[in-house]
């Protein structure tokens, strides 16, 4: 891939480049995404989260070497997976999504166990994998919430 099409990818479509709370962005990016699958199946869903996570990994590794920079706050497509992945358990509707937002940014900011040491990993992998942890955590609450609230 190209240079431009890398950082534009990294930055989830320039949302990375926001002047405050650029995860935050590329996490609103992520919403909009979720909302083109609202008419697929769920395996549809899943196979494009899968796809989207190797092509994640790549570009994050693509854009560190480019940015020269250790996870650049300009690379959000990191949130972009991780919020497809916090809404893989959960119908795609406005209350999911508002639940699925809030659930995946406080595991992302808070980053609890292992999250943090997830970060150390190098490369592509060490900028995605938080990410997807903070994804998963947020999937299982909204699961829970879902499925125990009855919402």
């Amino acid at each position: 891939m190209n240079e431009k099409l890398i950082t534009f990818l990294a930055t989830g479509f320039g949302s990375g480049l926001a002047p405050f709370a650029p995860g935050t962005a590329g996490t609103l990016v992520g919403v909009l995404i979720c909302l083109l699958f609202l008419p697929f199946p769920w395996m549809i869903r899943f196979l494009f989260v899968l796809a989207l996570l190797a092509l994640s990994v790549y570009v994050a590794q693509q854009a560190e070497n480019l940015y020269q920079k250790k996870d650049d706050q300009r690379i959000v497509i990191d949130e972009i997976i991780g919020f497809q992945i916090t809404m893989l358990p959960a119908e795609i509707n406005i209350l999911n999504i508002c639940v699925a937002f809030v659930l995946f940014r406080i595991f992302d900011i808070l980053k609890p166990f292992p999250i943090r040491n997830l970060q150390r990993i190098p490369g592509g992998w060490g900028i995605v994998i938080d990410d997807v942890v903070a994804g998963i955590y947020a999937a299982i609450v909204l699961w829970l919430v879902i499925n125990f609230l009855k919402f």
